[in-house]
């Protein structure tokens, strides 16, 4: 960890976050030399905090081994420039495992995913998250998505019980569930936006006070999503709509053809620029090549 707690958490309230893809080679091997050039190139185009080895890096394919030659090129190559954060997740056992491995590597914190289940209660929520958050020293952004889905009162049980939790990360989009939750807990914690294609909520995000989230589009169109991200918080009305008109919404249409096309899509971005990570692992698929052709001539008419 290079960055004080307060680093962290200006970094995570204010600019743009993103989540790189995770580079493997044609035969699906981790390519760290690949993953270390998209990590400087990541930086260079003006991120403020980097979280790696997250839900658009495929943390739910990757080994552990991998997972730990993820979090030590990051943290090499960033080299103390933003705060780098790694995901932690799956079982109680396995996310303390992770944890070790991202504070052993030198990352600044951790975000704390779904448990690995099916359905469970609030209070095993709250268990599962507390047995992994002060089980490290790292600071903690919880991921509030799936079937790990906290509401006000509970977020701020949580809050009370781990110091080191520092931020909560949105990844439902029901904004007067987060308004709750943000006027219930108040500035304890940093909120970030984080559906997938998170620009298509920014607005509303803002409107309650979130001003930032994570980009998975930032993969292939930086300078893009770094525009559009400028002219929300400026207030530029006519900019963000153009955006969103022009890209997003069309984006999002040919990302909900299929599950986990949030993902693929951004590889298939990637390729698209001649920054390409390989395939996507199963039990993810890769598009179509009549969907890459369409990604292929949304980029072109957006740039």
């Amino acid at each position: 960890m290079t960055h004080t707690v307060d680093q962290i958490r200006q970094a995570l309230s204010d600019g743009l976050l993103s989540f790189p893809i995770t580079d493997l080679t044609p035969e699906g091997r981790f390519d760290v030399d690949s993953y270390s050039d998209r990590i400087e190139w990541f930086v260079d185009q003006g991120v403020s905090s980097i979280f790696v080895a997250g839900g658009t890096g495929e943390f739910f394919s990757l080994s552990m081994d991998e997972y730990a030659q993820i979090c030590k090129a990051a943290v090499d190559v960033v080299a103390g420039r933003i705060p780098v954060i790694a995901s932690a997740g799956k079982s109680i056992p396995d996310a303390q495992a992770y944890c070790r491995m991202a504070e052993e590597a030198g990352v600044d914190g951790i975000l704390l995913m779904p448990p690995y289940l099916t359905e469970c209660p609030a209070d095993g929520v709250i268990k599962y998250a507390e047995a992994v958050i002060n089980s490290t020293s790292l600071q903690v952004v919880y991921y509030n998505r799936a079937n790990g889905v906290l509401d006000a009162e509970s977020v701020k049980s949580l809050a009370s019980a781990c110091p080191n939790l520092i931020g909560l990360k949105d990844g439902v989009g029901n904004i007067a569930a987060l308004n709750d939750t943000i006027k219930t807990v108040g500035d304890r914690l940093v909120y970030i936006g984080g559906v997938p294609t998170a620009e298509i909520f920014a607005e509303a995000y803002l409107s309650i006070g979130v001003n930032t989230y994570s980009s998975a589009v930032f993969n292939f169109m930086p300078e893009m999503t770094m525009a559009f991200y400028k002219a929300l918080r400026q207030g530029d009305q006519a900019a963000v709509t153009r955006i969103i008109q022009d890209f997003f919404i069309p984006f999002c249409r040919l990302r909900d053809r299929k599950k986990g096309y949030a993902v693929s899509l951004i590889k298939a971005g990637a390729d698209l620029i001649g920054r390409p990570a390989g395939d996507v692992r199963a039990p993810l698929t890769m598009p179509t090549e009549a969907e890459k052709a369409e990604l292929s001539e949304l980029i072109k008419a957006s740039r």
